[in-house]
């Protein structure tokens, strides 16, 4: 009688969790826009557009000067250089009054550098008891590291839009710093390469 009245108890529980909910879902309605809502377009809410580097075509001098000359290379020699590896990259200068796509500064300079070098040099031991016995032995690494100067030559190339102004593309490179004319030639070319392998970006 128990377990009938038992299971009875039960269907009732599962008929009484079967009814209506008395709770209902709503919600108020959004307001309405403002009206300056429809003609006012916020930029910074997108991502802005991949630039083209492709619609670069040509060049000038910033502010049509050459890049300064120094000590160790002249304004000359930095200036055929920055050319030579903007040609290489399908950049012509503009020699005329037409507007270019893009303006060029180049700046070098030399600086000091301190580097490290870590040699591993190895030692060892044996010995006895007067040279006789079964004796011991030992090697053990002794790292030793000398610090040098060196000076290097850095070259650094900007790149800004000429119709805006800003600037697209910056990038500098060091070589190291030899010492006849020819030598300078080819180290100001090398940095200026360098400097310019990463252009376009991808």
């Amino acid at each position: 009688m128990k377990s009938h009245s038992g299971v009875l108890l039960f269907c009732l529980g599962l008929a009484a969790c079967q009814g209506s909910n008395p709770y209902v879902a709503t919600s108020n309605p959004l307001p309405p826009a403002p009206p300056q809502a429809a003609k006012t377009f916020d930029r910074s809410a997108y991502p802005a557009a991949p630039r083209d580097y492709g619609r670069y075509r040509s060049w000038a001098w910033l502010d049509g000067h050459l890049p300064p000359g120094t000590a160790w290379a002249d304004s000359a020699q930095i200036a055929e250089a920055v050319s030579n590896a903007l040609d290489q990259r399908g950049l012509r200068p503009l020699h005329d009054n037409r507007p270019a796509d893009l303006f060029v500064s180049a700046d070098l300079r030399l600086e000091t550098r301190l580097r490290q070098v870590q040699d591993d040099y190895y030692g060892g031991a044996y010995g006895g008891y007067n040279g006789y016995g079964p004796g011991y032995g030992g090697y053990a690494t002794v790292p030793i590291i000398r610090t040098y100067q060196e000076q290097v030559v850095v070259v650094q190339v900007d790149m800004y839009d000429a119709k805006s102004g800003q600037p697209i593309w910056s990038s500098s490179a060091e070589t190291g710093n030899r010492g006849s004319e020819s030598e300078r030639a080819d180290a100001i070319r090398e940095a200026v390469e360098k400097a310019m392998s990463a252009y376009p970006p991808s």
